[in-house]
């Protein structure tokens, strides 16, 4: 211990001056933490329950049998690819259920009774900004209940069975459909009681998108009396499903989820999701919106790398996925269907919930009014503690209380700047790899990101403390003493954080009140036991402290990468995916990392540490940019790309053509679109498909959807010689009248289309003409939003010829000029025939290590 003398009050302190550790143990320390993250994150997040076999089911009568899912999944991946308005889906698919529902029937117990219904709907909703339009559409729905029930309060469970082009559909979602139909037959098979019956819906058309959910609960018999919902998706294929929405406003249901085995869940994926960052939707908000049916939407999110390919298999599909899901499924089942909430869901309505599990061993949640309040207790307790902590720092130091304050503020500035320059880093690594068109290295190789990302961030953060310690070695303020001011700058930044994130009520700011927390704990535990002087007792007390909140944040922070990875090859080519990465890297190191970087000050040549780090970032970017950081592998994590193999015909208003030409519109689906240039090029002279946007209505393309006109800045249109040979005739738009409404300045026309399954329609006025109304949805008109209008269009067995009417109005021409303009897209997305003629060839072109969902298609457009 040294002697200090402090001018100013004339006393002697004590304190230590602690000797740094020699530089070469600082692998040890790094080391701690990785045996860490490998030995508890690695291994929870990937853990799995046993399977049980049908062995086993005499000896489990009651539980989820994995092996019957599995096998039933077998038998429809048989069926093949299940698109709306195939022969495999409308038919072959629903007489599957059929004879499944029978087999379970058959197993029941005496006391359940099974009504199955099969519905055809027809109808209309927007869904984001296009009209999203069906008939004949199907859903296979079961209704299970105790006999002589009267109870008219319903659980509902929802999944979906048709699947996109070319994917058998294993994992989206034939594997939560199969789940249903176990869980289906463990609770008719059993003898325990039923309070509110079960309704299975068997969703004919989600991928359409989500049409079939909104036929069921706008049009079906049971709808009223659905009051809580199941929903099971997939955006993945395995692994354990995610808990990502509850709710809303009801958070009793998160009461029943506690119950499951197998918890996995987290408000932050709420918050992503409803913020509309994951290219994804789920059947959740049609029942949320349009029913107000409270519920909870789980869905599988690891291999998303499979997810809408023709990979999308039984092989690819652990069997230990249907046990942790079908546990799970089958408890919430068995909870929610005797929960008393149901009889009046409207008393229990109290508003949002925080939620989240811990390495999948338990479930916390509480409501967003309970989270404030503990936000904001955390906060102050922090404040406070810190201030005692630098009032301690003064009377053991001899330094002045004004002295430390001044030197903290110091500090904080210099953290402030070092979180903002880890920031800059990392973005600027982002920034340079997409610049050298490297972005996606890490899209198959994960642990790029660590170098990439994780190293440069935590030089940011070190670099600047290290220096200034280095210069103020000689302040009389000791090393620890200066190190634990970094640690408490780096509270009051999360403080101010969590303050922020409370007031405009993001509900994720439990993550920094958690880091926060356990900082608090570990400056409690040094001030009681003082050992906060003692520099090296201080380190090891925060090291204890603070691996509960380092193995929760990297378990998220590896759940977020594995989740959003494989979505960023399919989230297209307008934005850097890699900046994507370096935020959320810097944002989970805030708080795995905050409070650990600052113990690298206690090792002798901090500077050569922190080098390290620096030079490590530039070895993995020379590792990204070389072969070895080539993003793709052939069927494990392959580059997509959509195709039409198309022909399209334009009208002039005298009946003349202006465009008559065939051509294979390509639509990358990542950023990397210069990476399979070269063969692209071999099929003809690309045109990027905006050039065509300012001549035409909507590209003149066949556009398939709404996302298609968005990504028109980076997608192609190849002219070909060779016309597509489509299957059926093209579609056929008939004026059937025109009307006069109101005088002769309004006038109806009234159409009627006949075509494929799939069609597109693009609506536009013409020469000062103004929509009045029209006999698709009506919300376009009633927002007064601007034409060209979308509407998506598709048919399910009911393939009558679509009869539809136009109202417009006229002020300053007359109707003997063209009004309307009416473009019609026809997509043939399930005739394998049409894949073999022709359209191999170009498919053929493409590199190995790509997946091409491809179909033929056909736009024409007209003047009335």
């Amino acid at each position: 211990m040294d002697k200090r003398f402090n001018s100013k009050y004339h006393i002697d302190v004590d304190f230590e001056v602690p000797k740094k550790l020699q530089w070469y143990y600082a692998p040890a320390f790094f080391g701690f933490w990785f045996v860490i993250y490998l030995s508890l994150v690695n291994t929870q997040i990937n853990h799995m329950p046993k399977p049980l076999l049908r062995t086993d089911e005499a000896s489990h009568p009651r539980d989820f049998i994995a092996q019957r899912a599995e096998d039933t999944l077998i038998e429809l991946t048989r069926i093949g690819p299940r698109v709306v308005g195939s022969i495999a889906n409308e038919v072959t698919t629903v007489q599957f259920f059929r004879d499944e529902v029978a087999k379970v029937q058959a197993e029941a117990n005496d006391r359940f009774e099974f009504e199955l219904d099969v519905q055809q709907a027809s109808g209309a909703y927007m869904h984001w900004t296009m009209v999203n339009m069906y008939q004949g559409i199907q859903n296979v729905v079961v209704k299970l209940s105790e006999k002589g029930n009267t109870n008219e309060n319903y659980l509902l469970i929802n999944s979906h069975y048709d699947s996109v082009t070319g994917s058998p559909g294993a994992g989206d979602d034939g594997s939560m459909v199969v789940t249903m139909l176990e869980v289906m037959r463990v609770i008719a098979k059993s003898d325990e009681p039923l309070a509110h019956p079960i309704v299975f819906l068997f969703n004919g058309a989600e991928e359409n998108p989500l049409q079939a959910s909104h036929a069921f609960i706008t049009q079906h018999k049971w709808a009223k009396n659905c009051k809580a919902l199941i929903n099971l998706d997939s955006a993945g294929s395995g692994g354990r499903e995610i808990l990502f929405q509850s709710g809303p406003n009801h958070p009793w249901l998160m009461k029943y989820y506690r119950q499951v085995p197998h918890p996995f869940a987290n408000t932050l994926a709420e918050e992503i999701f409803q913020a509309g960052l994951i290219p994804s939707d789920t059947d959740f908000r049609i029942f949320r919106d349009y029913g107000g049916v409270p519920g909870l939407d789980m869905a599988y999110i690891f291999n998303g790398y499979v997810y809408h390919t023709k990979f999308d298999r039984v092989n690819v599909f652990p069997r230990a996925s249907f046990q942790h899901t079908g546990d799970n499924v089958l408890a919430l089942a068995r909870a929610l269907a005797n929960a008393p909430e149901l009889d009046d869901i409207e008393a229990h309505a109290e508003g949002h919930n925080v939620f989240y599990d811990f390495l999948g061993w338990f479930i916390i949640f509480y409501t967003a009014t309970t989270s404030i309040i503990i936000n904001v207790i955390v906060s102050v307790v922090a404040l406070l503690a810190i201030g005692i902590s630098v009032y301690f720092m003064s009377v053991r130091s001899g330094c002045s209380l004004s002295g430390v304050l001044l030197r903290f503020g110091i500090i904080l500035g210099i953290q402030l700047v070092s979180l903002a320059l880890a920031a800059g880093l990392a973005l600027l690594v982002a920034v340079f790899m997409d610049a050298v068109d490297r972005s996606l290295s890490w899209f198959t190789e994960m642990w790029l990101i660590i170098g990439l990302y994780l190293f440069p961030i935590i030089v940011g953060m070190s670099l600047l403390p290290a220096l200034y310690l280095e210069k103020t070695k000689r302040d009389p303020l000791s090393l620890g003493f200066r190190v634990q001011l970094f640690m408490h700058s780096h509270c009051v930044c999360l403080v101010i954080l969590i303050i922020v994130l409370t007031s405009i009520s993001i509900r994720s700011a439990y993550f920094i009140m958690l880091c926060v927390l356990f900082d608090i704990v570990a400056l409690v535990v040094n001030l009681v036991t003082k050992w906060h002087r003692k520099a090296y007792w201080f380190a090891i007390a925060v090291m204890i402290c603070h691996i509960l909140p380092f193995t929760y944040f990297t378990y998220i922070c590896t759940v977020a990468l594995k989740t959003l990875i494989p979505m960023q090859g399919r989230s297209g080519g307008s934005s850097n995916p890699d900046l994507t990465i370096a935020i959320l890297m810097w944002l989970f190191s805030l708080m795995f990392a905050g409070f650990i970087v600052p113990l690298i000050m206690f090792f002798r040549k901090t500077r050569t540490i922190v080098l390290c780090f620096l030079a490590g970032t530039i070895l993995f970017i020379i590792i990204a940019v070389t072969d070895a950081g080539f993003p793709y592998q052939p069927k494990t994590s392959a580059q997509r790309y959509s195709l039409i193999y198309a022909h399209r015909i334009l009208h002039n208003a005298d009946g003349t053509t202006r465009t008559d030409e065939s051509g294979v519109y390509v639509y990358p689906q990542d950023r990397r679109l210069s990476i399979a240039e070269d063969e692209i090029k071999t099929i003809g002279q690309t045109h990027k498909v905006s050039e065509f946007c300012e001549e035409e209505m909507f590209c003149g393309m066949p556009l398939y959807n709404h996302r298609w006109h968005k990504a028109r800045e980076y997608s192609l249109w190849i002219p070909v010689n060779e016309q597509p040979q489509i299957p059926t005739a093209y579609p056929t738009l008939t004026l059937q009248e025109t009307t006069e409404l109101d005088g002769s300045m309004q006038r109806r026309f009234n159409f009627s289309l006949e075509g494929p399954d799939h069609m597109t329609i693009f609506v536009n006025v013409k020469n000062n003409a103004k929509l009045l109304d029209w006999s698709f949805n009506e919300t376009l008109i009633r927002e007064n939003e601007p034409p060209p209008h979308f509407v998506y269009f598709s048919y399910g067995l009911d393939n009558s010829a679509l009869e539809f009417t136009i109202d417009v109005e006229k002020t300053t021409s007359t109707f003997d000029t063209p009004t309307l303009e009416i473009g019609i897209g026809g997509h043939w997305v399930h005739h394998e025939i049409a894949r073999s003629q022709g359209l191999g060839a170009y498919l053929d072109r493409f590199p190995s290590y790509t997946y091409v969902q491809a179909w033929v298609g056909t736009y024409e457009s007209w003047y009335f």
